[in-house]
This record gives C-alpha cells, sequence and structure tokens, in this order.
C-alpha cells in the first residue's frame, strides 16, 4: 500500500506530471506540461479531482452545463499507483478508492518518449455490495491547463472543428472568455457553472464537429490539442475556468448529452472510452498537431500500406457517381492504370440491378448480372484490374441492411438495432446491424472473407450513410446509448479480427465523406475518406486542414479532373491530393491530350515524394485555413525537406507572404513540383523566414518543394 499523502511525480524528457492530494485526501493532477516549463503553484483546491464521476444517487455540487466537481469525484482517495515502462511507453497506473460506495477507479496514464502526449483512460470497478447507475464518467481531467491566474486566462483561446457534410475540418478559434467571463469585481468568486461544452450525436462520431479541441494562448503560442478516440457520437469535453485556472474535462457517452445510463453491479468493472491529450510548450497550434500526429502514428496497427501508400482510383466521384457498368468500368481501368493507378475501386451499385432501388435492398453484397453481363459477370472487370497490374477494390456499407433485403428476414431481430422493442428503420429503408450480435457478425465475416478469400479483392472502402439516432436497447433496461457503445467496441472488434485474417487488406475509412473522422477507427483502418465535396475550388481548405484530424499517409483526397476543366483547373484538383493519398476519380478518358498529361505528371510528383510523407508533420504557415480564404497552405516538414502546397481562388491579389519560421536563417531552394509550367514567382527572405510567392491567375495551385541549411549569417 502506498502514502496517500505522497506526491505521484511521473514522465519523461517531453512531458511530465504531478499528481497530489489535498488537504481532504482526493488525488488532484496538481500539475502538467513539459520539463523546464515555470512551475505554477495552484491555488488551495483549485485543480479537479483526478476522476469525476456522477450516479443517479450521486451527483455534482454546483449545477449547471459542467460535468466536474462532482460529490463522487471529492471523495475518491489515493489507495496506490505504479510505474512502469513498455519499451518506449511509460506507463501510470493510479488507483482510487471511495469506502462509502465501495467504487474503484482506476486511472491508466500512458505516454512515449519524446512525444507530449499523454493518453488516458479510466476503469471503474463496484467493490460495495449496491449497484451503482453511473451517468458519466470522465476518462481525462486536467485542471491544470494555464498558470499565470486571470492574465493567462485572458490570453487564451477555445479551439474546435466544425464538421460537416461537404464542408469538413473548418476550424474555429474564439476567446475562452467567450464562454467564462470574468465575474469578479467587488466580489469574488471562483468556481462558476460556466464551461464551453462540445459533444457528438448518434452514430457517426465527427457529425457537426469533430471529437477534438484545443486551448492556446495567443501571446506565448502555448497549446493544448485533445481528441476523444470514440467511433460513435457519444463523447463530449468541456473546458472552463475553476479558481484562475483552465480546466478541459473529456468524456465518452454520458446522461446529459445521450441520455447514456450503465448500472454497475457489485463486481463489475467498467472502463472509459480512451483520450489523448497533447502539449506544444510554444510555437501555436502547429506544434501540438505535430506532436497529435506522431502520436497517432506511435498507436495505430502496423500496416504495409502506411508505407507503400499506393494510388488508388475510386469509379465514383464526378465520374461514375454509383452506376457502374462492364461497358463504362473496362476503358476506365486501362485510363486508370495509363495514369499511374495502382489500386481500382468500384464504388457503389454493383450490388444493384439497373433501376432497381438498392438503397431499401442492400445487404446481401452480391454482384449484379445486369450490371456484369458476360459470362464472368464482376470478374471479368476484376481480372482486367489485375490484368493492368492494379489491385482490385470495392465498395461496402457494411453495417446497413434495406428493408427489401432478404437479410432482413433471415437475420434474427436481435441482430438489428432496437428501441422499445420496435427494429429501428432510418434514412428511407435501412436497419442497421448490432455488431455485438453473433449473427451479424458472422454475416459480415462471411462477405468479406469471400470478396477478398474467393474474389481476390484487396480493398474494402467501408462507408455508413445513415444515421439511427441515440442507440439500440437490445437488452431489457439498457440505455440505447449504452447498446450503441457495446456496438461501437464491437465494431472495433470485428475491424480487429478482419484484419487478423487478411493481413494484407487495405480498409479505407467513410461515412457520407468524413462523418467519422475518429482514431478508434484510424487507429485500424488505413484510409480516411476526408470529404464528398464535389467541387474542387471547396475542396481546397478541405484538403489542406484534413491533417488536423488524420495523418497525412492516411487522408484520402479526390483528384477529379473533368473534360471541361481548365488546365488550371486540371492542376488545381490534382494539387490538393499530393500531399496525402491520391484518390484519382473523373472522367479519365474524355479529357484532352494536354489534361491527361498534367494528370500523368502530378501522379509521378506524387510517387516521388509519397516516401517522406510517413515521417512528415504538419503545418500551416497562412494559419488554419477558412472556409472563404483566397489563399490557403499547407506545408509537411519531414528530416530533409518541406513540401508546400498552396492554393489560389477567385478573390484578393495575386500575391501571398508564407512564414515559415523554422527556416528562418536558412539558403533555401525553392524548386516548383507540380505543376511545371505553373507561372508561379517566388522570393525567400531568408532573415525573415518568409516565401513571398506570386500566382498570376485564379484559381491556381502549386505544390513547392523548399530545401535549405544554416545560412553563414544565422
Amino acid at each position: 500500500m502506498t502514502d496517500p499523502h505522497e506526491t505521484i511525480r511521473w514522465g519523461h524528457d517531453a512531458l511530465e506530471l504531478e499528481i497530489a492530494p489535498d488537504d481532504r485526501g482526493t488525488a488532484r493532477l496538481v500539475r502538467l506540461g513539459a520539463p523546464g516549463e515555470e512551475r505554477t503553484a495552484p491555488r488551495p483546491g483549485a485543480p479537479l479531482p483526478l476522476v469525476e464521476v456522477t450516479t443517479a444517487g450521486l451527483g455534482r455540487h454546483w449545477s449547471g452545463r459542467h460535468l466536474v466537481d462532482t460529490v463522487l469525484g471529492g471523495r475518491l482517495r489515493h489507495r496506490a499507483h505504479h510505474a512502469a515502462r513498455d519499451g518506449d511507453r511509460h506507463l501510470l497506473t493510479v488507483e482510487l478508492h471511495e469506502p462509502g460506495t465501495g467504487l474503484t477507479a482506476v486511472v491508466r496514464h500512458h505516454s512515449f518518449d519524446g512525444l507530449p502526449v499523454l493518453r488516458s483512460e479510466v476503469l471503474l470497478r463496484n467493490e460495495g455490495p449496491r449497484t451503482l447507475h453511473l451517468e458519466s464518467v470522465g476518462s481525462l481531467v486536467a485542471g491544470c491547463l494555464t498558470g499565470g491566474g486571470p492574465a493567462a486566462l485572458d490570453d487564451a483561446e477555445l479551439l474546435w472543428a466544425e464538421n460537416e457534410w461537404f464542408a469538413e475540418c473548418r476550424w474555429q478559434r474564439r476567446p475562452l472568455r467567450a464562454s467564462s467571463p470574468e465575474r469578479g469585481g467587488r466580489y469574488r468568486t471562483t468556481s462558476g457553472r460556466s464551461a464551453r461544452v462540445v459533444a457528438g450525436q448518434g452514430v457517426w462520431s465527427s457529425c457537426g464537429r469533430l471529437p477534438m479541441g484545443g486551448l492556446t494562448d495567443r501571446r506565448t503560442g502555448r497549446t493544448w490539442l485533445w481528441q476523444i478516440e470514440h467511433n460513435g457520437g457519444g463523447w463530449r469535453w468541456e473546458c472552463g475556468v475553476r479558481d484562475d485556472t483552465a480546466y478541459a474535462a473529456l468524456y465518452g457517452p454520458n446522461d446529459a448529452d445521450h441520455g447514456w445510463r450503465h448500472p454497475l453491479e457489485p463486481g463489475a468493472e467498467f472502463r472509459t472510452v480512451p483520450v489523448a491529450l497533447a502539449l506544444a510548450p510554444d510555437g501555436g497550434p502547429d506544434g501540438a498537431f505535430a506532436a497529435l500526429t506522431r502520436y497517432r502514428r506511435a498507436t495505430r496497427r502496423p500496416h504495409p500500406d502506411h508505407h507503400r501508400l499506393p494510388v488508388v482510383f475510386n469509379d465514383y466521384m464526378n465520374c461514375l457517381m454509383g452506376d457502374p457498368t462492364t461497358e463504362k468500368l473496362l476503358p476506365l481501368v486501362d485510363a486508370a492504370a495509363e495514369a499511374g493507378a495502382e489500386y481500382f475501386v468500384i464504388d457503389a451499385g454493383w450490388y444493384a440491378d439497373r433501376g432497381e432501388n438498392w438503397w431499401a435492398s442492400v445487404g446481401a453484397w452480391e454482384p449484379s448480372a445486369s450490371r456484369f453481363p458476360g459470362p464472368r459477370g464482376i470478374h471479368e472487370v476484376l481480372d482486367r484490374i489485375r490484368a493492368r497490374g492494379m489491385v482490385p477494390g470495392l465498395w461496402l456499407e457494411p453495417e446497413a441492411v434495406g428493408v427489401s433485403s432478404p437479410l432482413a428476414q433471415s437475420l434474427p431481430a436481435e441482430a438489428f438495432f432496437r428501441r422499445d422493442g420496435q427494429r429501428v428503420e432510418e434514412g428511407g429503408g435501412r436497419h442497421h446491424l448490432d455488431l455485438r450480435h453473433p449473427a451479424a457478425r458472422a454475416h459480415l465475416d462471411a462477405v468479406v472473407d469471400r470478396l477478398v478469400g474467393e474474389w481476390g479483392v484487396g480493398y474494402l472502402k467501408l462507408d455508413h450513410n445513415t444515421d439511427p439516432g441515440s442507440g439500440t436497447s437490445a437488452h431489457p433496461g439498457e440505455a440505447p446509448a449504452a447498446g450503441l457503445l457495446g456496438h461501437n467496441r464491437a465494431q472495433l472488434d470485428w475491424l480487429d479480427g478482419l484484419l487478423d485474417r487478411h493481413p494484407e487488406l487495405v480498409l479505407e475509412n467513410c461515412a457520407s465523406g468524413g462523418m467519422r473522422m475518429d482514431h478508434a477507427l484510424l487507429s485500424r483502418m488505413q484510409l480516411q475518406s476526408t470529404s464528398d465535396q464535389q467541387d474542387l475550388l471547396r475542396y481546397a481548405p478541405i484538403a489542406a486542414a484534413a491533417p488536423t484530424a488524420v495523418t497525412p499517409e492516411q487522408g484520402a483526397v479526390w483528384a477529379y479532373p473533368q473534360p471541361g476543366d481548365s488546365l488550371d483547373e486540371v492542376a488545381f484538383t490534382m494539387a490538393s491530393a499530393l500531399l496525402g493519398r491520391v484518390h484519382l476519380s473523373g472522367r479519365l478518358t474524355e479529357l484532352s491530350p494536354r489534361a491527361r498529361e498534367s494528370v500523368h505528371e502530378a501522379i509521378a510528383v506524387h510517387k516521388s515524394l509519397r516516401a517522406e510523407l510517413p515521417h512528415a508533420v504538419p503545418s500551416w504557415p497562412l494559419g488554419l485555413p477558412g472556409w472563404e480564404d483566397p489563399w490557403t497552405a499547407l506545408a509537411l516538414r519531414t528530416p530533409t525537406a518541406t513540401h508546400l502546397t498552396v492554393w489560389r481562388r477567385p478573390g484578393g491579389e495575386a500575391d501571398t507572404v508564407l512564414p515559415l519560421p523554422h527556416l528562418a536563417g536558412a539558403d533555401v531552394r525553392v524548386e516548383v513540383r507540380y505543376p511545371a509550367a505553373a507561372e508561379a514567382v517566388t522570393a525567400w527572405r531568408p532573415e525573415a523566414g518568409e516565401l513571398a510567392l506570386t500566382l498570376p491567375t485564379a484559381p491556381a495551385a502549386v505544390l513547392l518543394r523548399l530545401t535549405g541549411a544554416p545560412s553563414a549569417r544565422s
């Protein structure tokens, strides 16, 4: 048994923390930051408890929109802790106990050498005699994000990302004081009830907002970023002020936002969803996104695709749009191979006869005879793909079963989402599988094993286009949000099993574009669809901001040249994908010879640099992209070069200046990589660390490569 009054100091060369008891013995996170940062002594009682929990019988001390200041959280006492190492990973386990209820909370932190990122989850165990009806549990409560008192709070700004269909990754910035105003004056108050709350809803994890947030100091650049690693909409974060310091509390599903309740019976355990918190001591959000990028790579499932980065052609976007046939596909297969594609994916529609309402009949995943009428059916196309040196892929929407599908009757009722004893129907004729049920999982396993094992398909685009609401009540008394959490966890387990059986299979994560952009899924799946946006001009800020949510080597960006596009527009759409995963599409067979040459040039340039992408970290020289900004820029920094894509949309001047402070004082060589015929004029200003760029026409986009060593003057 460890001393309950002991201060726990833990960490490594990039991140350290201190957990200490207050005068009542409540364990609190009193310091979290980088080694060498000024140690700020919090006011007595300022940091929140290490764990915040509410039950039906024990809520909060102060009512309000927040879920902190809980009665149980204040009663949990330190019982033991243990620090260990697993390779380059540092582990800390802190066990807390509340004797009145018998509740034990085990906090599990881990962090990697050299990475200023803390990963956290909490295990609750009921060691008491009575059932505890959980209503909220924090995965991480950090009550000490700012120092320096009220002045630091006045400089603090909140970050979050609006995320809608066709309009993903739109980062916002707002003063913390806008949601947590200073209420002092003659009478001092330190707690308050205000907080900025951001929460997900439904089945899609990133519909409405990304499951991310942040806090940055506009004066010093010190920045925190957090992500909730959950593959459903049952998540929440809040950020506010307690006793002159900012706090963040990160949650999975809870009663206030999702109607989540979980009966924790005697002897039972409950585990929260994992979360991560990244720190950049200076430099602003770019440094924190770089740390989060490295963390995402360190915590995902290893897969060959993360290093090969093959070019994918997909027949959907601004191309066949869900109407594939043998006649239409064969010329596209040849054109894609000539352009340099290495995978060819047949998207939606391959399973439905022409004229059929496939939306309501989907589920069996058998090929359409009318679309593929030859003696070999769809295999004629799959064989052509392989003959042209590419790997075939198919689109699936695995969790969907149409109301008219034979599966709707052959699978047991318990294999579907249900509420109040009724099977849920959503989206004009869709049921939703509950992957906790063995029959649902067996059906999907059989489908995948047939497509991959028998047909030789090497790529599956896993889509999801309906939101069946709050969840499912599979068992009597189960809250739908609790059933949804169970399904979410079963989905992750299903993906792990699928890749265990087919380790070379490449999986793309899609949900109406980017409506499931979360690290829980991206730690398993190899690619992420970033958007369904069809307008090449609107796609630019999405493509530029995508690395905030997904590593560059996983972010699939559509490049879809059209026959009517100007050469500048062809270059614009191709440039959007070159610093991510190229999802080539469009009507390649109808392009002019010069447009086709531009496409081939872009693919060749991408292949020449793609080996660097898995080691690159992103930054945004013009700031995080604004939806209407005429100029947008994304930089990827590697150990040997900086790759920079710059887009100019109509509006604004023909000139811009891009700050690149990491190259200040260096003799930099600026090379135009794509398009080779770009009318770009560049001038490097070494003293200021700035690149002046002129693009005389709009729309226009250019990919630059900057290399250089420190100058003699630096």
